[in-house]
């Protein structure tokens, strides 16, 4: 019977033969190979097992492995890069789902609850969204006096800011964005801002005026416009839709469908929007500006579970960071994805990646404002999905957490809370999702400091410092202080971790 040989075995023949040709006659021009830059004929591995070549080459087995490994590495890589661009991708057509237009403006009139999914909002300020758009040319618009917010790009970029934290400093002001490239006449009297993408997007804040939510709407309308460049001199009317109670979507999949909704913005775009190292690692999975994505059976496998392991990659970078880098403080669970105080995760030349997956999972808006406020002016972010001990908060059970007094906000603070699942606000009966210092029936304590309870029920006598929970569901929480004084930044103020109350 004829017996098949093993690659190993033709290899460990060849490479005798070889050795003993070789010992006849060496070379006359011999190099001294250090062993270092030589490939062994078998090569062990923990991911891939074993890896075999014919004196460097590597076996067609071989081959296929490092290209299904390369394939799902970059699969994984694309998942945690293209979180900016596919959680902007989302948002705005959750936008047009919900009935908006290319120059409309939804805002929250009764403000936001958990019939709509955003990532992290907040449940105290209108907010006021609209697709910025530029593909067809110059777009004109006109801000409301006393708001606050950014614009930011199709990969999450920030553009500029609008009200409070940009040029017209809250007095209001028209601003006019350029397309990318644009080398036309530019008019006096605006703001200008020139755009890297087609599709951009605003996320305005207007602040309640009196406690007057329809007067703060209606405030905004007044004065809020958006229109084409060439419109200047008549306007179309604006287009308004109350986004209240609306259930409408604005966060990326986590599935195979997240490069599908990456490849929308890569066609969207010009070709020059991104960096040319992230276009390539895209390009490498089949993401091509101006080709199908038409992965076969075998590619989308791969792409499946490494949308999977991306996901899963992204969870772990947001609710368990790897060092106390992000911490605020040694002896607190309080973190944040701006380290260093950069809205670009900068740090001395290098981009810190892993907080940049971290905040663009979580997280919606960018801003230098968010990353780097300043005394008693725009407002400052600690996140948290842990308890004293370090357990992941659970929606079964009763904790309680101190703001030691005097709390530093000089506008207000508030705990909100969301999902683990979805990172939107928490489901619950509960609209507001939170507490803030607002809160009519909240209570302080005796010596001026704060102490909120979140729960399935409220302990008695607490109702009003109470946030509720749900049991089976896990959650994090942001701590927002508007209007941070200078015990925040000197960190000799310290808010209290999430204690069990047993």
């Amino acid at each position: 019977m004829t017996k098949t040989l093993s690659f190993v075995a033709i290899v460990g023949m060849a490479l005798a033969v070889n050795a003993a040709a070789f010992a006849q006659q060496k070379p006359k021009y011999a190099a001294k190979v250090p062993e270092s830059i030589q490939t062994p004929d078998v090569v062990e591995t923990s991911r891939l097992g074993r890896l075999e070549f014919f004196d460097g080459m590597p076996s067609d087995k071989t081959v296929q492995k490092v290209y299904d490994q390369l394939d799902f590495s970059r699969g994984v890589e694309t998942f945690l890069t293209g979180c900016p661009a596919a959680s902007i991708y989302a948002f705005l057509q959750g936008m047009q789902e919900a009935g908006m237009g290319t120059y409309s403006m939804g805002i929250h009139e009764q403000l936001l609850d958990a019939r709509t999914l955003w990532l992290t909002p907040n449940t105290t300020t209108v907010y006021c969204i609209a697709e910025i758009n530029v593909e067809n040319g110059p777009t004109v618009m006109e801000v409301p006096p006393g708001v606050l917010g950014p614009v930011d790009d199709a990969y999450f970029r920030w553009v500029t800011d609008v009200g409070f934290t940009g040029p017209d400093r809250g007095q209001g002001g028209k601003y006019l964005f350029l397309p990318p490239g644009y080398e036309g006449e530019i008019p006096a009297g605006y703001f200008v801002a020139r755009m890297q993408t087609f599709r951009n997007w605003l996320l305005m804040r207007a602040f309640v005026i009196a406690g007057d939510l329809g007067k703060t709407a209606d405030h905004v309308k007044k004065h809020w416009r958006l229109y084409p460049l060439a419109e200047a001199a008549s306007p179309r009317e604006p287009h308004f839709l109350d986004l209240s109670g609306v259930q409408y979507n604005t966060i990326h999949a986590n599935d195979f469908s997240f490069y599908e909704e990456l490849n929308a913005v890569v066609q969207c775009e010009p070709a020059d929007a991104f960096n040319p190292e992230l276009v390539g690692l895209w390009a490498s999975i089949g993401i091509k500006k101006g080709q199908p994505f038409a992965p076969d059976e075998r590619m989308k496998q791969i792409l499946t579970e490494a949308a999977a392991v991306g996901n899963a990659t992204a969870r772990a970078l947001s609710y368990r960071p790897r060092s106390r880098e992000p911490y605020f403080y040694e002896d607190r669970q309080w973190y944040t994805a701006f380290v260093g105080g950069s809205h670009e995760f900068m740090n001395n030349g290098e981009r810190m990646l892993d907080y940049r997956t971290f905040m663009h999972y979580v997280a919606t808006g960018i801003t230098p404002a968010m990353a780097q406020s300043a005394v008693g002016q725009g407002s400052a972010y600690a996140f948290t999905a842990h308890d004293t001990e370090g357990c992941y908060l659970d929606g079964g059970k009763t904790y309680r957490v101190t703001l030691p007094a005097p709390v530093p906000a000089k506008d207000f603070w508030s705990f909100v809370v969301y999902s683990g699942q979805h990172r939107s606000l928490l489901e619950t009966d509960q609209r507001s999702a939170g507490v803030d210092s607002l809160s009519p029936d909240l209570k302080a304590n005796p010596d001026g400091s704060y102490t909120a309870y979140f729960g399935p029920k409220p302990p008695p006598g607490k109702e009003g410092n109470w946030v509720q929970t749900m049991p089976g569901k896990s959650w994090s929480v942001l701590l927002r202080l508007y209007g941070p004084l200078e015990p925040w930044f000197d960190k000799t103020w310290k808010p209290g971790d999430f204690e069990l109350v047993r």
